[in-house]
């Protein structure tokens, strides 16, 4: 069976839960649309979500009309769940963007409508809420194409039979073969209506249409334009290998490890092997295909399908498995801020570490850290909600009652100028030794690594280890055990042992050896740096533009949009962050603002921020080493190492 995979996407607030809820009914999935307000939504099904009557989870349901299968995936839509709204993205075929008839186009709509434009991701607009007083089409029409795309085409409840001719000549104006049959009176409905179904998946024409959600005027139309105006994915013929993109993970009510993913190409059957990100294999004990909370248990998962297996290890939301296992894709919706985990002396703090880290499977932008003592464990989140929602499922999952410190701005570390490090791990009966060159990345890059080390100085099963514990772990710096960015790492030498090393020793070795060249290195506090856009009227523009002043904040000329003005800009994440409710009380809730992580760069109060942190390099992370003398370990303090390691200095320059 052909599939097709449509999420919901919209600013909190503006109905979408209740449009998904019509779209089911409609689509025979369940009898009666449930509410929020009634806490019986059926994609709202985690107690979380009926209790805060907000979505926080991505869910999917799966229904089957006109011979094809669809696959609704519903995505959060409050800001501080972003991320898990942008993993769920990566899996569309298209989109449908519920924007509220009463408040318009809302600074997260925004936001959805610049990811999906990133992803390429087809959209359809439903614009709910229409029943509300004072609502107007033209008006509500206009600001859509202002503020989302000017290719928004009002298609006035078009769902097959005779076009509208503003629709007509829509389509005829982005394709001239049609536009040339128009003007010579030679229309063709099933023409132009494969031109409107190529125009749509190539985001040449964004469809609008119209209702009330809550009254169910509009929905039955909107589903069937969808199942008119959509294209699927047919199941591979022949061999082909199976591949698929894994967008979320999840556990059971028995606690067993379920890994979703969308079949890119082939397909794979229960109790087959399939490839890991490590390399490794590992056997899908069993398929599942969920609608809502239920699922039935599915023979095989073929191309463009979303599915469940049980029994995978390891792969995380991003990864790729099967054929092209070991490829990830980047998020862009990561967090800026942090904060620190607080638990009870009765709690054991690897119990809190433990549970932390499987919801970290679930969500990878936690990025839970632990200091080098392991009682010390900071999360990083999008926001204060999320932070009440990991509040209540360490609670409610793990029976762990937790408290969170102040959020607090993540910042990173990186260097300005190469340093060398070594790492000596010599206890006895134990042998390794690497010295390492960390040199400054370009922005952006992460951690890469590269060998400057011959095989007849250091075999290259070795080496392949180092490089494996290089990226194994996210290295601290020394300035406030931020975490390492942006440096690239380098195998001078390394030494082994062939009867006492084993692969242990080379982790040890190596992450002294990062931490020794941190200590020579000139360490570089860096801060995230958002790319705003505020949309303000022109009475409030004087105020705004001395706030924006006064954080320093890096402007482009303003542009003019009727009676306001559009800001564009970056700013240190640290100084705007405090601002966007100071924006929204300036504008008395008539401006705009949406906001986005665009890089890290050197932090412009860092002294400050390094003494608040009061961080001692000494105490984490050792860059000291162990050396070996008459049957015995010691330990040779990081600024001695050189003077007792075993394989010569590189000199830098």
């Amino acid at each position: 069976m052909n599939n097709t995979i449509i999420g919901v996407l919209a600013h909190v607030d503006a109905g979408k839960t209740t449009f998904s809820e019509q779209i089911l009914r409609h689509a025979g999935v369940i009898r009666s649309a449930g509410r929020v307000d009634h806490g019986d939504a059926f994609l709202d099904a985690h107690p979380l979500e009926r209790q805060r009557g907000i979505t926080i989870f991505s869910d999917q349901a799966v229904f089957e009309r006109d011979g094809r299968r669809f696959f609704w995936v519903d995505t959060p839509g409050h800001a501080d769940f972003a991320a898990e709204m942008e993993r769920a993205a990566t899996v569309l075929d298209y989109a449908v963007v519920v924007v509220s008839g009463a408040e318009g186009v809302q600074s997260h709509t925004e936001t959805v409508w610049a990811m999906l434009e990133r992803l390429g991701i087809p959209a359809f607009v439903f614009v709910n809420k229409t029943d509300r007083a004072g609502f107007d089409a033209g008006t509500r029409l206009a600001d859509l194409k202002r503020r989302l795309s000017p290719d928004g085409v009002d298609m006035r409840g078009y769902a097959g039979g005779e076009m509208p001719d503003q629709l007509i000549e829509a389509v005829a104006e982005r394709d001239e073969a049609l536009l040339d049959r128009l003007l010579s009176g030679d229309y063709d409905a099933g023409l132009w209506l494969d031109a409107l179904k190529g125009q749509i998946t190539g985001r040449e024409i964004f469809p609008v249409y119209w209702g009330s959600a809550l009254n169910d005027a509009g929905v039955g139309t909107f589903l069937d334009a969808l199942c008119l105006l959509t294209g699927d994915t047919a199941p591979d013929a022949g061999n082909v290998p199976f591949d698929a993109l894994v967008y979320k993970v999840r556990r059971d009510a028995q606690g067993n490890r379920l890994t979703f993913f969308k079949v890119l190409a082939g397909s794979v059957a229960a109790r087959e092997e399939v490839a890991l990100p490590s390399g490794a294999t590992a056997k899908v004990n069993e398929l599942r295909l969920y609608s809502g909370a239920k699922y039935r248990p599915a023979a095989r998962a073929e191309k463009g399908m979303l599915c469940a297996a049980a029994g995978l290890p390891e792969a995380r939301p991003g990864d790729h498995i099967g054929q092209s296992a070991g490829q990830r894709n980047r998020f862009e919706a990561e967090p800026m801020l942090a904060a620190s985990v607080i638990w009870g002396p009765e709690v054991p703090a690897g119990r809190v570490l433990q549970a932390l880290k499987l919801l970290e499977e679930e969500d990878p932008a936690l990025n839970v850290s632990v200091n080098a003592a392991g009682d010390a464990v900071d999360v990083n989140v999008m926001g204060p909600i999320q932070l009440e929602v990991l509040k209540q499922l360490m609670q409610d999952r793990f029976g762990i009652p937790v408290e969170f410190g102040r959020l607090r701005v993540m910042y990173m570390e990186t260097i300005a100028a190469p340093a060398i490090g070594i790492g000596h791990y010599e206890p006895l009966r134990h042998y390794a030794e690497v010295q390492l060159r960390l040199s400054p990345g370009p922005r952006g890059s992460g951690i890469t690594f590269e060998s400057k080390c011959h095989v007849d100085e250091l075999s290259l099963n070795w080496q392949r280890l180092i490089e494996t514990h290089v990226f194994e772990k996210k290295h601290k710096g020394v300035l406030t055990g931020a975490r390492l960015t942006d440096v690239k790492v380098e195998l001078l030498h390394g030494r082994s042992h062939l009867k006492h090393t084993e692969g242990g020793d080379f982790r040890q070795s190596t992450y002294r050896a990062i931490r020794n060249a941190l200590m020579y290195a000139e360490s570089v506090l860096l801060e995230p740096v958002c790319r705003f856009e505020l949309r303000l009227p022109g009475e409030d523009y004087g105020r705004v533009m001395g706030d924006l002043t006064r954080m320093q904040a890096e402007l482009e000329p303003p542009a003019p949009e009727g009676e306001g003005f559009t800001l564009r800009g970056e700013a240190a994440f640290r100084l705007f962050s405090d601002y966007i409710s100071d924006f929204m009380a300036a504008t008395h809730g008539r401006g705009s603002l949406r906001y986005r992580l665009d890089h890290y760069a050197p932090c412009r109060d860092a002294e400050a921020v390094i003494a608040e942190a009061d961080y001692n390099p000494l105490a984490d992370d050792t860059p000291d080493s162990v050396f070996c003398s008459h049957g015995a370990g010691f330990t040779v303090p990081w600024d001695q190492v050189r003077q007792y390691a075993h394989t010569p200095v590189e000199k830098l320059g």
